[in-house]
């Protein structure tokens, strides 16, 4: 009788002791779970305030500060897409267009297919003046949706691959996917196939203009490019703009990558209401301005004016506001 009570007692204790050891095995775990989840939500909280500083300092193109910022962000998470893509836009702003490359792949990883990330890689191609590679991304967009077939000629005539410009224009419009910067394309394009070899010299001998012939004759033994701008920034002052139309256009033939000369050709058109076409020279030669605001704005300024020819209010404004910008 002694030894099953004690036996009980035994049985008793050991239960106690289960209970207690389980209790405090129990807090054990949900103090570490409520410990890791505060460190998680810590975290997250963190990289909510870094990222978003980045923005900030993005807005106001402060890109080495933003990048400290986004370097606190890749410390908590180094896989994040956002965060490689805003890497990418701020080495692009720091004109770092290798860095900028090598985050926007990092972010491409994680969404090979996200269309933002890849018209961001056209863009730093182009601004690299490596339309070649640019052509490469811009048919994936154009897989993924055939609105962005449009921008492949531009590339394509930019890259002085014409023939090629040419087919994917009748693609376009066999599809209907075109807008009025195609018009613009067709006749720059026709243009480009007729080609030339010299300017024409003969119809402006005349005695009010024998300097401009005389520059003429110069530019078609030597081809010199400071004498044709001279050339071209005399028919402008002095309101020769078919002439100037011409000229620029020829000169293009041999100076295919020289921004100046688009602004010249682009600015002609307008002065004869030729807006589609004036449009879309101008958008070809603006990839062509590196580092340099004043020819930037010119471009912008003039995209405003056709536009504005046009009547599309919107887009002259978004130009002029982009001029101005430029110009502060």
């Amino acid at each position: 009788m002694k030894n099953r009570f004690l036996y009980g007692l035994l049985c008793l204790g050991i239960l106690v002791i289960s209970k207690v050891s389980y209790a405090q095995e129990l807090d054990s775990i949900m103090a570490f779970s409520q410990n890791k989840s505060s460190k998680k939500e810590d975290n997250s909280l963190k990289f909510q305030t870094y990222f978003f500083e980045a923005l900030k300092q993005n807005a106001i193109n402060n890109h080495s500060k933003a990048i400290e910022s986004l370097e606190q962000c890749m410390a908590i998470d180094n896989n994040n897409t956002a965060v490689h893509f805003e890497f990418s836009k701020n080495y692009f702003g720091l004109k770092k267009y290798n860095e900028a490359q090598i985050f926007i792949d990092n972010a491409l990883k994680n969404e090979p297919e996200n269309v933002y990330l890849l018209n961001y890689k056209v863009l730093i191609f182009k601004r690299q003046r490596n339309f070649t590679d640019a052509i490469v991304v811009q048919k994936k967009l154009i897989k993924i949706n055939p609105k962005y077939s449009e921008d492949l000629i531009l590339l394509y005539l930019q890259n002085q691959e014409y023939e090629n410009a040419e087919k994917m224009i009748v693609e376009v419009e066999k599809k209907a996917l075109g807008s009025t910067k195609i018009i613009g394309y067709k006749k720059y394009l026709d243009r480009k196939l007729i080609g030339a070899d010299t300017l024409n010299v003969a119809q402006n001998e005349t005695e009010n203009n024998v300097d401009l012939a005389t520059l003429k004759k110069q530019f078609n033994l030597k081809k010199d490019y400071k004498v044709l701008v001279n050339i071209l920034n005399y028919e402008a002052e002095n309101n020769l703009f078919e002439m100037l139309v011409t000229d620029s256009a020829n000169g293009l033939e041999f100076y295919p990558s020289q921004p100046f000369l688009y602004k010249m050709n682009g600015l002609a058109l307008n002065k004869l209401a030729k807006y589609n076409e004036a449009i879309a020279v101008l958008t070809i030669g603006i990839d062509f301005v590196i580092d340099n605001n004043v020819l930037e704005a010119d471009f912008y300024e003039q995209l405003a004016i056709s536009y504005q020819g046009l009547n599309n209010k919107n887009e002259a404004l978004k130009y002029q506001q982009k001029a101005a910008e430029l110009r502060r």
